[in-house]
């Protein structure tokens, strides 16, 4: 039988009572800080903050700054402009918005809150909107952001190149300071929606992608088979060829592979 989270994690897991099917995999696999190693570790940490004009965002923290002073701003506007830092210069649309910002079970005015959050963005940012320099909008369409995002005062990293060499070839799960197994996102969306979890502190949704399967535990040391290395941020879509998840695939950091 799985144990209880409330029984071995650090006090700020204490509310989470799921029984997690960890098997024998040491708690220490899904503290809060690990979790956000593992789900951060193909980005440098002086990547992390982002700049943008005289702003300087740090996402995992969810603060926004301009010139070093605290801009207050609500969760609500700070998760819209996450969105769309993620995506510099392109259109993110107001349908990825609601799916991404409101649960599918929440009943609210979709379009009310969104214009609400942006007009709460743009004051953030002393953005005019019928002259923007950072965020604009394409009526029925949605948003872009238009400014100069860099990263840490450096140009924003580009994604690392193909490295097709390493399809096909077997590796063994690494990860460091004793942890025992890994958490490895089956897909994409669940990568990005498990570093959206972690950057709000929201441990029941990362144990809910755990239970429902969108992040797996891996064992550290099982074998896994390099299928693709054409995925965003230098992430591996590997099959794994033992252990519990045998023959699924998901996708793991080079950091986080050996060679055999």
């Amino acid at each position: 039988m799985a144990p209880s989270l409330r029984s071995h994690y650090s006090p700020v897991c204490t509310v989470l009572t799921l029984p997690i099917p960890f098997r024998n995999f040491s708690a220490f696999c899904y503290s809060p800080k690990n979790q956000k190693i593992m789900a951060n570790s193909s980005i440098p940490d002086e990547t992390r903050r982002l700049r943008f004009g005289p702003f300087s965002l740090d996402p995992r923290a969810g603060e926004l700054y301009k010139r070093g002073k605290k801009v207050p701003v609500q969760l609500l506007p700070l998760q819209l402009l996450c969105a769309l830092l993620e995506k510099p210069g392109e259109l993110v649309s107001r349908e990825e918005l609601k799916s991404r910002l409101w649960p599918a079970d929440t009943f609210v005015d979709f379009e009310h809150g969104l214009n609400t959050a942006i007009k709460k963005l743009r004051k953030a940012l002393g953005d005019n909107p019928a002259k923007p320099a950072l965020i604009e909008t394409l009526p029925k369409k949605g948003y872009r952001f238009i400014g100069r995002l860099e990263s840490n005062g450096a140009n924003a990293p580009k994604a690392p190149p193909r490295t097709t060499a390493l399809a096909g070839k077997i590796f063994s799960v690494f990860a460091e300071n004793g942890i025992e197994c890994v958490l490895a996102p089956v897909d994409g969306n669940s990568r990005e929606e498990w570093q959206r979890l972690i950057a709000l502190g929201d441990d029941v949704g990362v144990a809910m992608m755990i239970t429902n399967n969108r992040l797996l535990l891996i064992e550290v040391g099982k074998p896994v088979r390099v299928l693709s290395a054409d995925c965003p941020q230098g992430w591996l879509e590997a099959r794994i060829l033992e252990g519990e998840h045998y023959g699924k695939t998901a996708l793991l950091p080079r950091k986080s592979l050996r060679a055999k």
